[in-house]
């Protein structure tokens, strides 16, 4: 499913919903950069103690977007979830290189990754991200098994054709999420931040706790490991992801649960 430009206000919600808003705008990085740093700041803490959501509904479960409950999207029952683990680590080059190739074909000597990383835990189709930058300033987003890379958009680089919204500090890429063994449910997204963006950090559903996102030229990654408290439907939805953005004094200039983008959908 192709959205373009015109609807960069589509709702947020994962990929099982329509794909998120992209920009277009920063300078790439060197793979090398990409290896050895894995990115600008923490990719998460290994979660000592699991961060735990859940709680009684807000009510509203038709809205597929962003709300205060951990249960959406008019599918799912369940509100309690506990992340297990919120790190990520770097890909090597050399893979790196294999999943581009596999992922945009004759495309991707066009693209230098800036964030290439595996999630805490493997889906049946997912372990990782890379996110790709060409010589214009747009992206592409390629998940990531084993050495191979697909993308669910069609054609992998449809996202860059998706713009800025006016002042705004934050654009989405992709998030999805996919069950990872029983219990178990792998979440990831991706997006784009500005220039005053100096830390993004991402929390799920009600529950307060934010992980630290990788960040490296101009887009940020984070890779969530999911458990429901309760055994979850067949059509269990998950939280929703909230992204937070802070300046360099520490100040918080974005909250997903506060944009206006999506207050229609809430």
């Amino acid at each position: 499913m192709k959205i373009g430009p015109q609807d960069n206000g589509a709702s947020l919600r994962r990929r099982w919903g329509v794909p998120l808003g992209v920009a277009t705008g920063v300078t790439a990085v060197s793979v090398a950069a990409v290896v050895a740093l894995g990115g600008r700041g923490d990719a998460g803490p290994s979660v000592a103690g699991p961060a735990h959501g859940g709680g009684t509904p807000a009510g509203s479960t038709s809205a597929p977007s962003p709300s205060t409950s951990s249960s959406h999207g008019g599918a799912s029952a369940e509100s309690g979830f506990t992340i297990t683990d919120a790190t990520t680590t770097p890909i090597d080059a050399g893979t790196v290189t294999g999943i581009l190739s596999s992922c945009l074909g004759p495309d991707a000597s066009q693209y230098q990754p800036v964030l290439a990383v595996r999630t805490p835990l493997a889906s049946a189709d997912w372990d990782g991200v890379v996110v790709a930058v060409n010589s214009a300033d747009q992206y592409v987003q390629c998940q990531s098994k084993g050495d191979r890379g697909s993308s669910p958009d069609s054609p992998p680089t449809f996202i860059n054709d998706r713009l800025w919204g006016t002042g705004r500090v934050i654009e989405y890429f992709d998030s999805m999420m996919q069950p990872a063994g029983e219990g178990k449910y792998l979440v990831l997204g991706a997006g784009h931040y500005s220039s005053e963006v100096s830390k993004v950090t991402v929390s799920f559903g009600d529950d307060p706790k934010q992980y630290p996102a990788r960040m490296a030229g101009g887009a940020f990654v984070y890779g969530a490991a999911l458990s429901p408290d309760t055994p979850p439907g067949p059509r269990y939805m998950g939280p929703s992801p909230y992204v937070h953005a802070y300046d360099a004094s520490g100040k918080e200039i974005y909250n997903q649960a506060e944009d206006p983008k999506f207050a229609g959908e809430q």
